[in-house]
């Protein structure tokens, strides 16, 4: 590994994941892009490919997400060796399917911490010196679960639904300071996150399987024939963060686009339809 250098190439980039699917993909377009990338994974050695092929421009590092000490240290190393963090991509995760009654404990706290408690985490770590430097972006990789859910997947949706929850009010309270926060709801692509490594199912119970069933087996089936390009959604997520109006949400793949607006139709349908009953609580004048 080339010793990394005060004075990096472009911005520099923390990238969670970063073996692999969206991670992978980002690091490869930031690197395209002109800049340095500091890649995390729980395995670095997975990372060697893309170090070999980019020696002075990616450093590799053992983190997982759901520990803390590591989290300072990475963001402690990366702000030694280059002086500043520009952008923070959360990306680590995986998938868990299941009814939410299939679901243990044990299951749920573990996916939240990789999802939701991990990013808030690293997130925290990385904000004093992006306030200190008057700029930088925290990039949130939730996904079109993030925004609406289905049978099967409540445990990854409510995972992502918080994050987002976090993301919304940190998108306000950093915007003084110059500071983005981009949230990003993909929908199938082809990452790897539908393959047996990254999926985990939960404990059946049969009585489930009529709505839960197709989710279970559809998904794994799935793997390598996604309708998204992985290489597409970096690019369209690089092109959000340099817009002078970066959004806070930006959706990826039209199963994802046509999910959203279902969703906000069916909800404005829904409060216009009960509308009178939610104003009708207050105390009368």
């Amino acid at each position: 590994m080339t010793t990394p250098t005060k004075n990096p190439a472009g911005r520099v980039w923390l990238i969670t994941g970063a073996n692999s699917g969206f991670g992978q993909a980002i690091a490869q377009a930031a690197i395209a892009a002109g800049d340095t990338v500091v890649a995390a994974a729980r395995r670095p050695e997975t990372l060697d490919a893309l170090v070999a092929a980019h020696p002075d421009r990616v450093v590799p590092v053992r983190l997982d997400v759901t520990d803390p000490a590591r989290i300072a240290a990475v963001v402690a190393d990366t702000l030694l060796w280059y002086g500043r963090i520009d952008v923070l991509v959360n990306n680590a995760g995986r998938g868990l399917i299941g009814a939410v009654e299939e679901y243990t404990d044990r299951e749920l706290r573990d996916l939240m911490e990789l999802h939701f408690f991990g990013p808030a985490a690293l997130t925290r770590a990385v904000l004093p010196h992006m306030r200190a430097q008057g700029s930088g972006a925290v990039v949130q990789m939730s996904s079109m679960g993030g925004r609406f859910s289905f049978p099967g997947v409540g445990a990854y949706s409510a995972t992502k639904f918080a994050l987002e929850g976090l993301s919304e009010a940190l998108a306000q309270e950093v915007a003084g300071f110059g500071v983005k926060v981009l949230i990003v709801e993909p929908g199938s692509f082809r990452t790897g996150f539908a393959g047996a490594d990254a999926l985990a199912q939960a404990t059946v119970i049969p009585a489930y399987e009529p709505v839960v069933g197709h989710v279970r087996s559809g998904l794994p089936d799935s793997d390598g024939k996604q309708a998204g390009d992985p290489v597409k959604a970096a690019a369209a997520i690089l092109a959000a963060l340099d817009a002078e109006h970066t959004p806070l949400r930006l959706a990826l793949g039209n199963d994802a686009v046509d999910g959203v607006f279902g969703t906000l139709d069916n909800a404005l349908k829904e409060a216009r339809e009960w509308e009178s009953v939610s104003r009708g609580t207050d105390f009368d004048a």
